[in-house]
């Protein structure tokens, strides 16, 4: 049985990521990239779907752990009644291969430690053939299926069933390496990494980006972890930036909730790339728009909502029999079917991000604004369809009104590129729709018996992405509009003194009902408390928001009050940039001269 999602912390090398439990045993890492197939899978199965144990011999062993400062290495310490190790954790970044460290280093008196290793590449379908070399140039367990190979050096494993593995002793001040390098298995078996070499340049490179961060106020560490999370899940070669490293992790333990989120979704990475730039990142900018470039050329007819890491169009969902799932989560499922949606917000995201870009000093190139303008052709035509929405419902096709707002946000976007920025366009014309789409929202997605803007046209749900509003300039925070907004949405979504997204129990996704209440949500009420003057209730929900951050900075996707558990894929690049927005907007609030008692 996999661990509580909360006792897992990532370790990434800008390519890939793994989930390191709190008992020692790397449950989840896909190679070479965050959406290959998985080699060790017990998160979504149990230890014979694939894991990597090194842990004390004794079963009463007590672990804290903490990240070796700004980076992602993993600093384990375990402490027993005969001494205490410390364990490090992590993928070398900058070497341009796929290698994993775990070192143990003596502390106190002396520990026993063990391995289990469990290879199981491609989802757990495939037990590999392993064998060991014991040559003067090559030691090790090699581990080979198809077109993936593994070697593993350290302590001798030995087989047994299906798994290796190995007891030794650490004493104070002795330090025992492993390290395993996954590589294609037609090459050559790789040499060995300098562990000590790559220990100090992972460590120097993670802690000179995060030194880099812009943020000061109350909640510095928070909001540095949280960008970190961002970069880690941003792949270094093609500028794409994955919703979160895991895929099935369920929304409702037991439901079918059970989503990929290994892909790069263009809403998610257009609000990270906000997010990274009004934090000193526009290199990062640079990266994301060359990979939107390449993504989405082409027909404008033709984009998707998301893409894989280098823009691979091909995503096709299935549902996996190899896996049984988180605690019995059924299905497991790979790829993801809203790659077919159609989402009119994304455009939006996407415009707004670009224009953030331009505005932090990113340049247009030669073949970005006319893309841009093409998008926004195609938005001309077909800024009337209804759509899934932000949502990806499975259900029936909606006029949602944030997708709207989103639709107006593209044409004041492309608007200001032409009055801020000198660019070309047809100027009057984008005026005039954007005038047209902001009336049809106030008539159509308001409804004035309730006093609140409504989840779609027609209906009289809300919906908390209307919080997203105001951040997209479409009314002031402190607009009657959607101050009745957010009465409704307080009323009518909250649930423990946290944000659903939306009642499922009303039918409009297509699914069984039933999920907990998204993070991301409720840091945009922070963010709306904040901004409209309610500094003590953003404070007071924040800190709340906060407490279920596990003990390393994570958070995925949900949050489930009555269990005390974070529940959905992890960790979730949604609920980490919403969290740094919630952080500024404090940060600005506190400054700010006019304040509202707690409500």
């Amino acid at each position: 049985m996999a661990l509580p999602i909360e006792d897992y912390a990532l370790i990434s090398d800008c390519h890939s990521a793994a989930l390191v439990g709190l008992n020692g045993s790397i449950d989840w890492l896909c190679l070479p990239r965050y959406d290959s197939a998985s080699m060790f899978g017990a998160l979504l199965g149990d230890e014979n779907h694939g894991r990597w144990l090194l842990a004390p011999a004794d079963p009463n062993a007590i672990a804290t752990r903490r990240y070796d400062g700004d980076t992602f290495v993993l600093s384990t310490l375990w402490t027993t009644s005969t001494g205490q190790v410390e364990v490090l954790d992590f993928m070398p970044h900058g070497d341009g291969r796929a290698d994993l460290v775990r070192r143990v280093r003596g502390i106190t008196g002396t520990m026993a430690m063990t391995q289990d290793l469990r290879i199981r590449f491609g989802y757990a379908t495939t037990i590999p053939w392993v064998r060991q070399l014991k040559g003067e140039s090559v030691r090790g367990l090699v581990a080979i299926a198809g077109p993936d190979a593994i070697v593993v050096r350290g302590p001798a494993l030995r087989a047994s069933d299906h798994r290796h593995e190995s007891h030794f002793d650490v004493i104070a001040g002795e330090t025992v390496d492993a390290q395993m390098t996954w590589y294609r298995s037609h090459r050559e078996i790789p040499p060995a990494i300098d562990i000590d070499a790559a220990y100090r340049s992972t460590r120097a490179w993670w802690q000179s980006w995060a030194s880099r961060c812009s943020h000061d106020g109350p909640l510095r560490a928070q909001v540095v972890r949280s960008l970190l999370v961002l970069r880690a899940l941003t792949h270094e070669r093609t500028g794409g930036i994955v919703a979160a490293a895991t895929t099935s992790l369920p929304e409702q333990t037991g439901g079918t909730r059970n989503w990929d989120y290994r892909y790069v979704w263009l809403r998610d990475a257009s609000l990270t790339l906000e997010v990274l730039l009004s934090h000193g990142y526009e290199v990062e900018a640079g990266d994301w728009r060359a990979w939107l470039l390449r993504a989405i050329a082409g027909d404008p007819s033709d984009v998707q909502i998301m893409y894989g890491l280098s823009g691979e169009r091909y995503l096709p969902e299935r549902e996996l029999s190899s896996l049984p799932g988180y605690n019995g989560s059924s299905p497991v499922r790979v790829g993801n079917d809203a790659v077919n949606q159609f989402q009119s917000d994304v455009i939006g995201e996407v415009m707004v991000a670009l224009h953030a870009a331009r505005a932090a000093g990113v340049r247009e190139t030669e073949f970005s604004w006319p893309l841009q303008r093409a998008l926004m052709s195609f938005l001309e035509k077909n800024w009337r369809r209804a759509d899934q929405g932000i949502w990806e419902v499975r259900g029936q096709a909606r006029e949602f009104t944030h997708s709207r707002v989103m639709v107006w946000a593209a044409f004041d976007r492309a608007v200001r590129g032409i009055q801020e920025c000198g660019l070309d366009g047809p100027l009057e014309r984008w005026k005039t729709l954007r005038d047209e789409v902001r009336a049809d929202i106030e008539t159509r997605g308001f409804n004035e018996n309730l006093g609140s803007y409504v989840q779609y046209y027609g209906s009289t749900e809300v919906d908390a992405s209307l919080l997203v509003l105001p951040q997209v300039g479409f009314c002031a925070p402190t607009d009657p509009r959607m101050l009745g907004t957010v009465a409704a949405i307080e009323a009518d979504l909250c649930r423990d003194g946290l944000l659903l997204r939306y009642r499922t129990t009303a039918g409009v996704d297509g699914l069984p009902p039933g999920e907990h209440p998204f993070l991301a949500c409720s840091f945009w009420l922070v963010e709306q408390y904040a901004t409209s003057g309610r500094i003590d209730d953003a404070n007071i929900l924040m800190n709340r928001l906060l407490g279920f951050v596990n003990d390393v900075g994570l958070l995925s996707e949900e949050y489930d009050v009555a269990g005390g558990h974070q529940a959905g894929n992890t960790p979730q690049a949604l609920s980490h940039l919403a969290l740094v927005r919630a952080a500024d907007s404090i940060v600005a609030g506190l400054a700010s001269p006019t304040r509202v008692l707690a409500g």
